[in-house]
């Protein structure tokens, strides 16, 4: 960590979803916004189509907000201005998923500006870490995953492990996610479905009793645990996802939580993956959240600590130096 005992005023953009979207009570964008505010800096919200470079001259369309916890109105939104990339100290990449040509054309812009600017997390890492399929080469961390569009593996992973989970490999907020016992009628119609009539990779994973329980999302900073909680799934529905109706609950970093924290982290903080969410279920890791990871407003509420303070107090420390 860089100790901060004094800080410039800063210029931070946020390349986040529509303004209209965030739900001020919930986002951890939100919260991030409210901090880097509250520390004195200045706030802009970055939409996609928002960047534009003229023989490697650097320019934002960018919306100066103040973050404001209003239900009906979380932002007081000022008329819309040009910078220039001389102007902006910090970009937060917080685009939700799906992955696509948009979210390519960003990761793009951004590897070319000037190393000076601090992007969070590192553009080409965001685009090169998927965050179901990086993951799988710590396969000793992980339950058992099989990563395929092979109707005859698919039959035999599951004919192997009797009940798995499946899904596809760019997907967000726990959606098309299913399990699939053996004998199960829908199976076929299921992964044929999912994997496009067999044409498109998708991961079956062996299933983990303890998702009765709900899973773990532990929330790292430069690599370092700033705490955990527990998301436990509703009465109708398997996913423990908040998006799909899960609530949350205080949790504890376990030895075994550790374990995993400590592997990934000399790979994390190579790829410049500052502030990252993992997700682990029965003491295995599941997933490595990079894009735009949550739960960081339940963190602070059930801990009581200023988590959101302390990435901002990050990064300023990143820009202080030109470390990008």
């Amino acid at each position: 960590m860089f100790e901060i005992l004094e800080h410039d005023v800063m210029n931070f953009l946020f390349l986040i979803d529509p303004l209209e979207t965030v739900v001020a009570e919930k986002d951890t964008s939100f919260m991030l916004m409210e901090a880097a505010h509250r520390r004195g800096h200045k706030i802009f919200y970055l939409p996609n189509g928002g960047m534009s470079s003229d023989r490697n001259n650097f320019s934002f369309r960018a919306t100066p907000v103040v973050p404001q916890r209003k239900k009906a109105l979380p932002f007081d939104v000022e008329p819309e201005c040009l910078l220039p990339a001389e102007k902006v100290d910090v970009i937060f990449v917080r685009n939700d998923p799906p992955f696509n040509e948009r979210y390519l054309v960003n990761t793009w812009i951004l590897d070319r500006l000037p190393k000076r600017i601090v992007v969070v997390n590192r553009s080409s890492s965001i685009r090169t870490v998927n965050e179901k399929l990086w993951c799988t080469q710590f396969a000793d961390l992980m339950p058992r995953t099989l990563i395929s569009s092979h109707r005859a593996e698919l039959d035999a992973f599951l004919r192997e492990e009797r009940t798995v989970v499946v899904k596809p490999t760019n997907g967000h907020g726990g959606r098309a996610i299913f399990i699939l016992s053996e004998g199960d009628v829908n199976t076929s119609v299921t992964l044929e479905t999912l994997t496009s009539k067999y044409t498109e990779e998708i991961l079956m994973q062996a299933y983990i009793p303890e998702a009765q329980e709900g899973d773990k999302r532990v929330l790292l900073l430069n690599g370092e645990p700033l705490g955990a909680m527990l998301r436990l799934h509703g009465p109708d529905d398997h996913r423990n996802n908040l998006f799909t109706g899960a609530t949350a609950k205080p949790s504890e970093i376990t030895d075994a939580d550790l374990k995993i924290v400590n592997v990934l982290k000399p790979h994390l903080k190579e790829l410049g993956l500052y502030f990252v969410g993992i997700d682990i279920l029965g003491g295995k890791l599941i997933e490595v959240n990079v894009t735009s990871p949550t739960c960081l407003q339940e963190l602070v509420k059930f801990s009581g600590e200023a988590h959101d303070a302390s990435v901002i107090e990050f990064v300023e420390g990143l820009a202080s130096v030109g470390v990008s």
